[in-house]
């Protein structure tokens, strides 16, 4: 067995912010355990579940125990990539525009894809990826996209 991650979790001085953030950005459900200050984050069709696999994970959001991040502070963790379908460069302003800051500007890598990193609303950092490059064409093919 491949040592795979299969969850993550996202740290939240006010939980609901980030719910609503997520929720309209990138269309996530979050459901509370009980009374716990924690929420199981479905991130979409698709991604890996309790008896059957996938192609992306789900998460979990819980309440911060401490201070959020402060602002210019280097990462203290681990980040979140989240693939893109469609216009990466969208879903970017969306973001910004629901209350996040630019952490990375989108730019795009030769065999990668178009990539760039936010701030959300609680100072998280977190990735957007598109196979999509600016010009249309596919990262890892050179293949304009139909």
């Amino acid at each position: 067995m491949a040592n795979l991650v299969v969850h993550f979790e996202i740290h939240a001085s006010e939980p609901q912010r980030l719910i609503d953030f997520y929720g309209q950005l990138l269309g996530w459900r979050f459901t509370q355990f009980g009374d716990m200050p924690y929420w199981s984050i479905q991130t979409g069709d698709g991604a890996i579940g309790m008896d059957a696999p996938g192609h992306g994970i789900n998460g979990g959001l819980t309440q911060r125990r401490g201070p959020a991040p402060e602002r210019g502070a280097p990462v203290n963790g681990a980040d979140v990539v989240i693939g893109v379908e469609g216009s990466v460069d969208d879903v970017f302003r969306k973001g910004l525009e629901l209350g996040a800051s630019e952490a990375v500007a989108l730019q795009d890598m030769q065999g990668v894809g178009r990539v760039g990193y936010l701030l959300d609303p609680d100072g998280n950092v977190f990735g957007l990826i598109s196979p999509l490059l600016s010009d249309g064409t596919q990262a890892m093919s050179g293949q304009s996209s139909p």
